[in-house]
């Protein structure tokens, strides 16, 4: 897989995902609430295929989409060192802050998302 074509489609993920956190406007719940996890599951699906290109994208994007909901299960877990974690940008990004198990819809949404484009980035395009 090429890390070129894996690099372009990794570029919009970031803006776009940071952006469902600030957008205000019509579906503005399933933007804040399910789009940004669909973005970021699919994200680390095509970043962890960036770092290890010959592992097979279906079994990345089922790994990250364990490691998401385990993520979301342990935000029910509230020691002090994950709470002062949590409350930086990049915790809060990264971790999450409150558990919600309608995230889990999202997280396998990104990770079929995330499937489906590193195998568009698989194929070679036909000569002409």
């Amino acid at each position: 897989m090429s890390r070129l074509r894996l690099l372009a489609a990794l570029a919009p993920l970031v803006p776009l995902g940071l952006a469902t956190k600030a957008y205000a406007g019509p579906g503005e719940a399933f933007v804040t609430g399910s789009l940004g996890g669909v973005l970021y599951v699919a994200f680390w699906v095509l970043a962890l295929l960036l770092l290890f290109p010959r592992l097979p994208p279906g079994r990345v994007a089922a790994g990250v989409f364990l490691a998401t909901c385990a993520l979301e299960v342990a935000q029910l877990w509230r020691p002090a060192f994950l709470e002062r974690l949590r409350g930086t940008f990049l915790g809060e990004m990264l971790l999450g802050r409150t558990f919600s198990p309608g995230d889990f819809p999202a997280y396998a949404a990104g990770a079929l998302l995330g499937w489906a484009l590193a195998r568009a980035l698989q194929r070679r395009p036909k000569p002409r």
